[in-house]
């Protein structure tokens, strides 16, 4: 197969999707990788470290994009994209098509097979494409949330853990899935005073014992995140229905209510925030204001962390990708249930069901049974947060 790795053209996205390795074992089995010339520089690879494992390398977009049987990406297309899409391109990425209404019209006008990492799921309904960049954004938003409520930053001027004599921050913590949890442990290695809220008990449960009692935690309800949220320093959202819209959890009133200079930070910006008033942010201009708050919004925040994020996603991706190769997408797919659920969009059809209830596209009978067959029945239903 024809494999293809572009440069990511997002603001400040170093990330590439595959590294050497990857390619290598690529390489192997007998497969041909093109790589866009600097693709892997953000993350410390060279075109000579690509080229000894096997790559092809180019330099236009275009041709990268053109000579694809399967194009390998780490963030959604952007508009200067979309006219690469075609009918017999497979296209393996995180999608957030929920959120993306102009790139779901282009991949169905265009008729190309779309495979969203993040809606990749397995029988205990865990998200293991996803939860690599969950685990790096939820210690990132610990760190750029700390940074923004720095005085000069425009935040509160506290410090999280505070030092003797003087008050922790309260670290408010929605969701407590992969990203909540590990948003968690570094808020708490940081001395701040952390409350996690989530609708699961068997989850807090588990997270009581995880941090041997060490964080407050609550079940959600509207009454209890806009009490929680009165004497927040630090609030971090990281809620998560896959391949669906994120549920607006706080309120733009809630904000209103809280203290002046506390910091949201939302996780969730990819799949359109749950923060009512979020919209998304780059590493050029991160935060703005709502009331008397700073909401940070970056969509692809573990681009910032490379070195770690690349290796960490091409861990979890390449088995898939390989299987994709080996077998084509049709024979992957039926042999991986987990697989099969990614698929977001093939044959000009929408076929996941969190994306069709964001875009209002009325059930087909045959669109039903595709999705019955290729997402399985964990399609569209809430499995926690990231």
């Amino acid at each position: 197969m024809q494999i293809s790795v572009p440069a990511e053209i997002k603001n400040n996205e170093n990330r590439v999707a595959i590294t050497p390795a990857g390619v290598d074992t690529l390489v192997a089995g007998g497969h041909t990788v093109t790589l866009q010339s600097g693709a892997g520089l953000g993350s410390g690879f060279t075109d000579e470290d690509y080229a000894a494992a096997g790559a092809r390398i180019v330099v236009a977009a275009e041709e990268v994009w053109a000579s694809a049987d399967l194009v390998v990406k780490v963030k959604e297309p952007i508009a200067s994209e979309y006219g690469y899409f075609r009918k017999d391109l497979t296209l393996f990425t995180y999608l957030h098509l929920a959120a993306d209404r102009a790139l779901t019209e282009a991949l169905v006008a265009s008729g190309t097979t779309a495979i969203a990492y993040e809606t990749v799921q397995a029988d205990d309904r865990s998200l293991p494409l996803l939860a690599p960049m969950s685990e790096v954004a939820g210690r990132l938003s610990i760190v750029a949330g700390a940074h923004a409520l720095l005085k000069a930053e425009g935040g509160g001027g506290q410090l999280l853990g505070g030092v003797a004599g003087t008050p922790k921050a309260k670290v408010v913590v929605i969701g407590g899935g992969v990203a909540g949890e590990h948003a968690a442990a570094n808020a708490l290695g940081l001395g701040a005073n952390v409350t996690i809220i989530d609708i699961s008990l068997p989850r807090l449960r588990a997270l009581e014992v995880r941090f041997n009692g060490e964080v407050q935690t609550r079940v959600s309800t509207r009454y209890e995140i806009a009490e929680q949220l009165l004497e927040a320093d630090l609030v971090i959202g990281s809620v998560l229905i896959p391949g669906a819209a994120a549920p607006k959890l706080v309120t733009d009133e809630m904000v209103a209510s809280m203290k002046p200079g506390s910091v949201l930070v939302d996780i969730a910006i990819d799949q359109g925030g749950c923060f009512e008033g979020s919209h998304a942010t780059t590493y050029d201009n991160p935060t703005f204001a709502v009331h008397n708050s700073l909401y940070y919004c970056v969509a692809n925040m573990p681009g910032a962390v490379p070195r770690t994020s690349t290796r960490a996603l091409s861990n979890a991706t390449l088995p898939h990708v390989v299987a994709i190769a080996n077998l084509g997408w049709d024979a992957a797919a039926a042999a991986s249930p987990a697989l099969a659920r990614g698929l977001n969009v093939a044959g000009g059809e929408i076929v996941n069901a969190g994306v069709r209830a964001a875009m209002a596209v009325a059930l087909s009978p045959a669109s039903d049974a595709r999705e019955r067959t290729m997402v399985g029945p964990f399609a569209g239903v809430a499995s926690g947060v990231h």
